[in-house]
């Protein structure tokens, strides 16, 4: 047997595991990516802090190591690449990317393909040992250092070179190959410690933003907009539908004739007339009044009201909050119902920002914050106000 509230009612059951279940979704959704980006963390943490090379791991490749000098990555698939004209590349930096966006496999224009051969990382150079000669790039004589963000290029410039070169890697091998070469980079002026602190930094950030489980929904939680299908967005635009049909029947009801066209008519019949003047003007005030415009004009003593639309929410979701993506004030302290007429993020209330869209289209509290948005999608939208809010 179904199981009932006090009421005998089953609805709110209903409601509260279709809730219970999106929550679950969700979260498991959101507590996946966290963890991925937590294990991918914690792998680069453990490689800059064992990154280094051996001598014998550059046995079998012509390339003659300086004493002291170890290998520590081989890429056997690396192009080179040459500028056609001098430019300056920014000083190299100790910070690594933590977060690379998706490379196409292609090349900046201005950019030649020179050669083609074996990438070799050491803890004193880079290397690319290729089909013509062999090309070095001390990181004692780097004076520029350039990650195209597009494209998976790295350029280099030398103080004893006057043009830039670098390497075109395979879009799935550069992200490692960067974040290898600055640790390499790091370790030989002796600043390896500056990067695992950037990533110690960036785990604990990380570990702040861990999804919450949501909080289990009771049956006595059920809002009567749970009796209608599609819940609270539904009877929202019902009742935008029930302002907009009046206005729209006002709006195309005819009008009563114009003055001008009452006295057009009545000079064109003046002479065939059968009725006394006042009879004529009773029968024009009756035609008038005829009309649904008309009679609300005489009823009211005033011309017929003009028709409310509803307000323009710039494609948000209709809702009576007022809430959109206008111009407008951003939304600090949003009204308790917001999350029955928008997807709230897991934690929403925790949050300590302004209203925003993340990228999959739920809604967060930490507009503001470098970390709102982060398991969603990213920051794609403020939310605002049509009236200004109070704080």
């Amino acid at each position: 047997m179904a199981m009932t509230d006090s009421t005998g009612s089953t609805w709110r059951y209903r409601w509260a595991y279709r809730q219970n279940e999106r929550r679950r979704r969700v979260f498991r959704a959101a507590d996946g990516a966290w963890r991925r980006r937590d294990e991918e963390l914690r792998r680069l943490r453990t490689l800059a802090a064992e990154f280094g090379g051996l001598a014998d791991a550059g046995t079998g490749l012509p390339i003659e190591l300086d004493p002291g000098e170890t290998v520590c990555w081989v890429l056997p698939a690396a192009q080179l690449v040459e500028v056609r004209r001098a430019v300056v590349l920014p000083a190299p930096e100790l910070r690594v990317t933590l977060q690379p966006g998706p490379l196409r496999k292609r090349r900046p224009d201005g950019v030649r393909i020179a050669d083609t051969g074996i990438a070799v990382i050491t803890n004193r150079r880079l290397v690319l040992l290729g089909g013509r000669g062999r090309r070095d790039w001390a990181y004692g004589k780097m004076t520029g250092l350039a990650h195209d963000p597009r494209a998976p290029v790295t350029m280099i410039q030398l103080l004893d070179r006057r043009r830039a070169s670098g390497l075109l890697l395979p879009p799935d091998a550069a992200a490692d190959f960067r974040f290898k070469l600055s640790v390499a980079f790091a370790d030989a002026i002796e600043q390896r410690e500056a990067v695992l602190a950037q990533l110690d930094e960036a785990l604990a950030e990380h570990a702040q933003g861990k999804p919450l489980r949501p909080a289990v929904l009771t049956p006595a939680q059920a809002r009567l907009t749970g009796l209608v299908l599609g819940g609270a967005r539904t009877v929202a635009v019902a009742a935008g539908v029930a302002l907009l049909v009046p206005a729209a029947l006002i709006v195309s009801a005819p009008s009563a004739p114009s003055d001008a066209i009452r006295t057009e008519v009545a000079a064109a019949t003046a002479g065939n007339a059968t009725e006394p003047p006042a009879a004529a003007a009773s029968a024009t005030a009756s035609a008038a009044a005829a009309t649904p415009a008309g009679a609300a004009a005489a009823a009211a003593g005033s011309p017929a009201p003009t028709p409310i639309a509803a307000p323009d929410l710039c494609g948000a979701p209709t809702n009576p909050l007022g809430y959109g993506f206008c111009a407008g004030d951003p939304i600090r302290k949003p009204a308790a119902g917001v999350c029955d007429w928008f997807d709230c993020v897991p934690g929403f209330w925790a949050g300590r920002g302004y209203l925003v869209q993340c990228g999959n289209s739920s809604v967060s509290l930490a507009g503001g914050s470098p970390r709102a948005c982060g398991q969603h999608g990213g920051v794609w939208r403020t939310i605002r106000a049509l009236s200004p809010q109070p704080g």
